[in-house]
C-alpha cells in the first residue's frame, strides 16, 4: 500500500498520461475546436443584440427631435389665436421691411445713374428742350426740365400776373417736392414697425405667460420641466419682435442718409434749371 502512493509511483503515472496526450493530438484539436467554436457562437449571439440596441438608440432620438417641446414649432402648435396672430403680424412687418429695403435701394441706385446721365447729356445739349429729349422718360430729371418748359410755355391768363422768375421757380419747386414725396415712400411704414414691433412681441410674451402660468395652475405640476417650456416660448415672442424691429430701424436710418444725397443732387439740377430757364427768356 505503501508503494502504491509513494512518490515514485506517482511520477511514474503523470509521465504516462503525458505520453498518452503527445501520441494523441486529435483530442487536443477537438477541444481546441469545441472552445473556438463555443467563443465564435457567442460573439456571433452578442454582435445583433448590440446592433439592435444602437437601432434603437437612433430612433429614440430621432423621436425626441421629431417632438421637440422647446421649438418655435411647438410654439405655432401649441398657441391659441391670439399668439398665431401675434406671429403672423411680426412676420408680415418683416417682409414687408424686407421687401421696401430692397426696393428703394434699387431705386436709389436707378437715379444715381440717372442723375450721371443728365450731367453728361442735357448740360452738353444745344437748348432746353433737346437736353430734355435727350434724358429718359422715367428719369426725375427729365420730368423736372419738362416742367420747367411747360412752365416758360404757360405764363399767360391768371398766371401773367405772376412774375416769370416767381412761377419758373413755383413750377420746378413743385416737381422737386413730388420727386421727394415718392423718395419717401415707404419709409413711414419702416418707422412703424421699427418702433411698434417690439411691444407686439412684447404682447405676444405676456399672453403666452398668462396661459402658460393657467395652464400650469390647472395641471396643479409647477416643477422646473413643467414651467421651463411654456414659459421659454412666450419669451420667444419678444425676441421675434426685436429682430423685426432692428433690421427695420436700421434700414430706415440707412435710406433716409441716402435720400438725402439724392435729393440734394435733384435741387442742385432743378437751381440751375431755372436759372437757365430765367435767363433763355430773358434773351429771347
Amino acid at each position: 500500500m505503501n508503494k502504491l502512493h509513494s512518490p515514485r509511483h506517482w511520477l511514474m503515472g503523470l509521465m504516462t498520461a503525458l505520453a498518452l496526450l503527445a501520441t494523441n493530438p486529435c483530442f487536443a484539436q477537438t477541444t481546441s475546436v469545441s472552445n473556438s467554436s463555443q467563443t465564435e457562437t457567442s460573439s456571433t449571439t452578442i454582435a445583433p443584440a448590440g446592433a439592435n440596441q444602437t437601432g434603437a438608440d437612433s430612433v429614440t432620438k430621432k423621436a425626441q427631435a421629431a417632438e421637440n417641446p422647446y421649438g418655435i414649432e411647438a410654439l405655432w402648435k401649441t398657441s391659441d389665436t391670439v399668439a398665431k396672430t401675434v406671429l403672423l403680424l411680426l412676420a408680415i412687418m418683416s417682409m414687408g421691411s424686407w421687401y421696401i429695403l430692397a426696393v428703394k435701394m434699387l431705386e436709389q441706385r436707378k437715379i444715381g445713374t440717372q442723375a450721371k446721365e443728365a450731367a453728361n447729356k442735357f448740360w452738353s445739349a444745344a437748348t432746353v428742350t433737346q437736353g430734355a429729349q435727350s434724358l429718359s422718360k422715367d428719369s426725375p430729371y427729365q420730368f423736372i426740365a419738362a416742367s420747367g418748359l411747360e412752365a416758360t410755355k404757360k405764363h399767360g391768363g391768371l398766371m401773367g400776373h405772376i412774375p416769370l422768375n416767381e412761377w419758373i421757380t413755383m413750377s420746378i419747386q413743385r416737381s422737386v417736392d413730388r420727386i421727394n414725396r415718392d423718395m419717401q415712400s415707404g419709409l413711414s411704414f419702416l418707422a412703424t414697425v421699427g418702433s411698434i414691433s417690439p411691444f407686439v412681441g412684447l404682447f405676444g410674451t405676456v399672453w403666452g405667460i398668462y396661459h402658460a402660468l393657467t395652464a400650469i395652475g390647472i395641471s396643479g405640476q409647477a416643477s422646473i420641466d413643467k414651467v421651463a417650456g411654456p414659459v421659454g416660448e412666450a419669451l420667444i415672442m419678444t425676441a421675434i419682435g426685436l429682430a423685426v424691429a432692428v433690421p427695420a430701424v436700421l434700414a430706415y436710418n440707412w435710406l433716409v442718409s441716402r435720400n438725402k444725397a439724392v435729393m440734394d443732387d435733384v435741387r442742385s439740377f432743378g437751381s440751375d434749371l431755372h436759372s437757365v430757364l430765367l435767363g433763355t427768356t430773358v434773351n429771347a
